[in-house]
């Protein structure tokens, strides 16, 4: 491998790296933080969390942008390894380096069609990965390489290879722990609540959304106001004291809806007080469970219809059951079975197996009324919200998210007199 072609790859993976890492500590912050504001929000349209807060931004609880760290550290030391290896050595690591980019840039390219495509988002920090990525596999497939069918039989080779040399078996032992550990951490880690403790008490309080400045508050209106309205027939009435509806398409084993539920809890918290009995959210369910949900025929979240109907009991048994189930399922989502489903029913809030059979067809009825209406949207990705007719896909920073009901507030208010 040529020594300048081996410098512009080492390069450009630091240039990745640096990003990658960044956008890790942001999603880092997001967890332990719930009032963290990352330095990279800029506007509605232009933000790093509300990527990272949707369901793309992790895998099992995993930040995307860690694969990206243990991406760009593989490269680098690919490239680094083809400096000191014998000539048909460094041949393979340039096979090895030709796959890895490949499989680097088909991550890269979904991930891009989600941020663009989907949630109409854009990261500045992802942008930064993106294009690292596609000059590594560009100059990748200018490097010197063994051809792929000869690989299988080198790795073999390599691996005895490291075996001998002590430093290059050190490093790659540190790089697979490296590697390993974080995705431990973060599938364990219970995200804080967005609590803060009052002065003088012992007792803990719900902290406030970041409040946004003059400027991103006019920019957010005006990207607001450029966004389309739809119906959604709720099939129940609505009080007329309700000025500002928000309707959340919801699976209970969605990490990101899980996340939602946690940093939008302040903001609803905030309208009940400031505001009682003028805003609502209406929590429609659309499991990607294919039990109850035929458009989701590859849906993982199998215990997302069971949950659906747990749910729905608890309400009959008041606000508090509802909330202690939902807490429940949000806090338990790996693993989530209807099994488990059910048991956490009778332990919660007691309602028993028995009881929960029975009603079953009947709320899973519900379930895909909630779900017509989801196709309808069409529902791409959950969760969903509409407020006052106007769709988020994704979720959007907590300031924003405060920033469309307190606007949609003022506008119903100045429209009714009210």
């Amino acid at each position: 491998m040529h020594d300048r072609l081996n410098m512009w790859l080492i390069g450009l993976a630091l240039v990745g790296l640096v990003a990658a890492a960044s956008s890790t500590y942001v999603h880092l912050q997001m967890i332990t933080d719930p009032a963290y504001t990352s330095f990279c929000d800029i506007n509605a349209t232009v933000s790093c969390t509300q990527v990272y807060q949707s369901r793309y931004g992790t895998v099992y609880g995993v930040p995307v942008a860690f694969g990206g760290v243990v991406w760009f550290v593989g490269v680098i030391l690919l490239s680094v390894a083809s400096r000191f290896s014998l000539s048909a050595t460094t041949l393979r690591i340039g096979g090895y380096l030709l796959a890895w980019s490949t499989v680097g840039l088909s991550v890269a390219m979904y991930m891009a069609y989600a941020s663009f495509f989907v949630l109409q988002t854009i990261c500045v920090l992802c942008l930064i990965v993106y294009a690292s990525v596609i000059g590594i596999f560009l100059l990748s497939g200018n490097v010197e390489a063994a051809q792929m069918r000869h690989l299988p039989m080198g790795i073999v080779t390599d691996v005895g290879l490291l075996f001998r040399r002590p430093l290059g078996l050190g490093v790659f032992v540190l790089f697979v722990v490296g590697a390993i550990w974080p995705v431990f951490w973060f599938t364990n880690h219970e995200p804080v609540p967005p609590v803060v403790a009052s002065v003088g008490s012992d007792s803990m309080e719900v902290a406030p959304p970041p409040v946004v400045t003059s400027d991103q508050q006019s920019e957010f209106e005006r990207y607001w106001e450029s966004q389309p309205r739809v119906s959604i027939d709720l099939g129940r009435d609505i009080n007329a004291d309700v000025l500002v509806t928000v309707v959340k398409f919801n699976d209970y084993q969605c990490p990101a809806c899980a996340n939602a539920h946690r940093i939008y809890q302040p903001v609803f918290q905030k309208y009940e007080s400031s505001h009682p009995g003028r805003v609502r959210q209406v929590t429609l369910d659309y499991p990607l469970d294919p039990t109850c949900n035929d458009q989701a025929p590859n849906g993982l979240h199998l215990g997302a219809c069971a949950a659906a109907v747990a749910v729905r009991l608890a309400s009959a048994q008041g606000i508090d059951q509802r909330e202690a189930m939902e807490e429940w399922l949000y806090g338990n989502q790996p693993g989530l079975s209807p099994e488990n489903v059910v048991n956490a029913l009778e332990q919660v809030v007691g309602i028993s197996e028995a009881d929960y059979t029975a009603e079953y067809d009947r709320l899973i009825s519900e379930v895909r009324v909630d779900i017509d209406r989801g196709n309808e949207l069409p529902v791409e990705a959950t969760p969903t919200y509409v407020i006052n007719g106007v769709v988020i896909k994704g979720s959007l920073a907590p300031q924003y998210f405060d920033a469309a009901i307190l606007y949609e507030l003022e506008q119903v208010e100045a429209a009714t007199g009210n």
